[in-house]
């Protein structure tokens, strides 16, 4: 749970600051930002469950 934290807080921090690169003299482009930050949501979520599924598929060895 500790990674999961980790990894969403860089991720976090890394697209406000892709966010703020990318608009320019305005304040902050938040739709790149949380967009990017989405993703980044999404791929923990997926890596997550692809670590689920595989730990299951582990357990149900049926010996």
């Amino acid at each position: 749970m500790k990674r999961l934290a980790t990894s969403l807080a860089f991720f976090l921090v890394l697209s406000l600051i892709v966010g703020y690169l990318l608009s320019g003299p305005a304040l902050m482009d938040w739709p790149v930002a949380g967009g990017l930050f989405a993703v980044a949501v999404l791929g923990e979520g997926f890596r997550y469950w692809l670590r689920q599924t595989r730990a299951k598929k582990r357990d149900s060895s049926g010996v």
